[in-house]
């Protein structure tokens, strides 16, 4: 049960108000891919009261347990300033979850976009910024097409102002171009939000899957297989490196991915993360950089599916050819299915300071990855007793890691000691 900050000792109690200002200004978060563009606080609440789970203390190994349960296919996950999560379900919905198992149903969040909730698309990802008093809300999503798109679907993204459970003054700010017709592809969306410091957001670009959709990974006039970059209100940065480049999207900010499901920023560098679906075998973990070409379906570690798992011919027959980058790791022969990441910089977990985690939802655990700069010192698969598919990690205001796992009577996981 979480302690009422107020019921502490004078110590303890101090430790509780500098670790959620952390939260309200986004400082805590920023690395596993939340952060607010200002420090303002939010506006006053309307919720019940609400006490924050206290920070995570204690020895031995650290541990899971379940936090709270009933959701369906939760796909994102992000703390509100005052330490409530939203929630995504892949079917559409958003959720405010507070604390504990027992707390459910947990309550809807009107005002989200109608969703086409087909094959991998629904309602994805999630992130929470505070600017001026406001708390804004930006979700991905997969959108059906209307008018003369009818029966095609794409990525999008929105954004709305959350005052108690309702969005206000929802806007789209991004749509993936081109839509793909339904009947070819409704996989590989893609779509972590990851909002910056200094008042940008990234947005992780799936190539459709399809046979004729995934080569445009390689085609700057398409937004297939790309990472982006815009304001926070959906203008282009006059910065972006293709933005002077003829025919190009100007909102690409990185090409040649695949199916990235995890992104996070690097605490110390700010440089983006992610993480990244191969076929079979494969996935990736790339440090995207500005105008960088990371490859698919050029040159890659996995293989067509169907063919024998470690004894086949790669995508595009190589692994590596000049002016493509190099992944900073990767996982062969299987794949593990990589979705969320997030770096650890909490205090509760010491040993675990500065490492990569992320979750596998086909490999169903938790990896840790320790680094030395860009090099992969040791990886370390947690938790594969359980038999979850883990689609989302987050660091919480606490120090704790939260897990979200992918079924129908999904779960928010806690790891702590």
């Amino acid at each position: 049960m979480a302690l009422d900050p107020t019921k502490v000792d004078a110590s303890r109690r101090g430790a509780l108000n500098t670790l959620w200002h952390a939260v309200a200004t986004g400082s805590l978060l920023s690395a596993c891919g939340g952060g607010s563009e200002a420090a303002a606080p939010g506006p006053a609440s309307t919720a019940p009261a609400f006490s924050p789970p206290s920070p995570t203390t204690g020895t031995g190994t650290p541990t899971v347990n379940t936090f709270a349960s009933g959701l369906e296919n939760p796909w994102g996950l992000a703390f509100l300033p005052d330490g409530r999560m939203l929630i995504t379900e892949k079917a559409g919905r958003l959720r405010i979850v507070t604390s504990s198992v027992a707390a459910v149903p947990h309550p809807n969040v009107s005002g989200v976009p109608a969703v086409l909730n087909a094959g991998q698309g629904g309602l994805l990802d999630v992130a929470v910024q505070v600017v001026g008093g406001d708390t804004w809300v930006y979700l991905s999503y997969a959108e059906a097409g209307t008018g003369a798109q009818a029966g095609s679907n794409g990525a999008a993204v929105a954004r709305g102002r959350l005052v108690g459970n309702a969005l206000l003054d929802v806007q789209v700010i991004f749509r993936q171009t081109p839509k793909v017709a339904t009947s070819i592809s409704t996989n590989h969306y893609g779509s972590r939000l990851v909002l910056t410091s200094d008042g940008f957001l990234f947005i992780t670009l799936g190539e459709r899957a399809a046979g004729s959709e995934s080569p445009k990974a390689q085609d700057l006039s398409t937004h297939h297989g790309k990472v982006v970059r815009i304001r926070t209100d959906g203008a282009v940065p006059s910065d972006n490196p293709f933005v002077t480049t003829p025919n190009a999207r100007p909102e690409i900010w990185s090409l040649g991915h695949r199916n990235p499901q995890g992104a996070a920023l690097h605490p110390t560098t700010g440089e983006l993360w992610i993480t990244e679906h191969g076929p079979q075998g494969g996935d990736e973990l790339n440090r995207v950089q500005r105008g960088r070409n990371y490859g698919w379906p050029l040159i890659s570690y996995g293989c067509n599916y169907g063919a024998p798992v470690g004894n086949c011919t790669t995508i595009g027959g190589a692994t590596s050819a000049t002016g493509l980058e190099q992944p900073v790791s990767y996982w062969v022969p299987t794949s593990i299915a990589p979705s969320g990441l997030c770096w650890y910089t909490g205090s509760a977990i010491p040993e675990w300071q500065g490492h990569l985690f992320l979750g596998a939802l086909a490999g169903q655990a938790l990896w840790r990855v320790e680094l030395n700069g860009t090099t992969v010192v040791k990886r370390e698969e947690l938790f594969k007793s359980l038999g979850e598919r883990i689609r989302d990690v987050r660091q919480g205001p606490d120090g704790a890691l939260y897990l979200l796992t992918d079924n129908s009577n999904g779960r928010v996981l806690r790891v702590a000691r």
